[in-house]
């Protein structure tokens, strides 16, 4: 690892050379750091400096550290669960990768208006009425969890009467509804990750300092006018997100 220079914030310059020294592997998963004692004679800096170089290394999720304050290089498991983000149809029924999930609770059904950017995904000025359907999702084999939102303009339920009855119906259902209504349906997703806000930390039972994934789904109908949009939010520590992309039906991802 490299020398501490004096100019600068010196646990931030320790810091970076514990980091680089754990991409580099000299420190590898499940290893401890240095002690607390090492690294104060190593740099020459007080206990509150490596302490808190420990602790910035801790909140990005490279670190834990153990009841006896000793810090090891956090083991990244491999994901638990591949999520299927492919939509499949077969005569009038739709297949999406998770419709075998099963329903932690059920679903929240309340009305809502667009914010700057669900608003912007869907075309809409912000403020614009939207009926919301909030689930919380397992998957049956391994328990990881999936927050998973539909969000739909008034003006796509008005034309669909089952769907203005029943917002709440899976989005496979919805898709079969929007299709029969005339709709020719594709679909554009992003895809991001981000720390989650507190109660969807809970909500997933996501270890401290661990990031979530978050697909935005929109479905787009004639002159690729949205429809409606599906949020996904899953732990990145136990899934990851799988697409099937074919050439005579493409796709594009875009970064967020």
């Amino acid at each position: 690892m490299g020398e501490i220079q004096r100019p600068g914030a010196l646990y931030q310059q320790i810091a970076a050379a514990l980091r680089n020294g754990i991409a580099e592997g000299q420190y590898k998963p499940g290893t401890p750091l240095p002690s607390e004692a090492d690294l104060i004679e190593r740099y020459g800096v007080s206990r509150p400096t490596v302490r808190k170089a420990i602790a910035t290394l801790r909140a990005e999720g490279l670190i834990e550290v153990t009841h006896g304050k000793r810090s090891y290089v956090r083991a990244l498991p491999a994901p638990a669960v591949n999520i299927e983000r492919t939509i499949t149809r077969s005569g009038t029924t739709f297949h999406t990768g998770h419709h075998d999930w099963q329903q932690v609770e059920d679903p929240t059904i309340y009305r809502t208006t667009t914010t700057a950017t669900t608003g912007l995904l869907l075309q809409l000025a912000e403020g614009e009425a939207l009926f919301a359907v909030d689930r919380l999702l397992s998957d049956p084999h391994t328990d990881t969890r999936a927050l998973h939102r539909v969000l739909i303009p008034f003006a796509t339920a008005d034309q669909a009467e089952e769907l203005a009855e029943a917002p709440d119906a899976d989005p496979e259902d919805i898709y079969a509804l929007l299709a029969a209504a005339g709709h020719e349906l594709t679909w554009d997703e992003t895809v991001g990750a981000r720390m989650p806000l507190p109660d969807e930390r809970d909500a997933l039972q996501v270890p401290d300092a661990t990031p979530i994934l978050h697909a935005a789904r929109v479905t787009l109908g004639a002159d690729r006018h949205p429809l409606l949009l599906e949020e996904l939010r899953t732990g990145a520590d136990r899934a990851q997100l799988a697409y099937h992309l074919t050439a005579d039906s493409p796709r594009t991802l875009h970064a967020v």
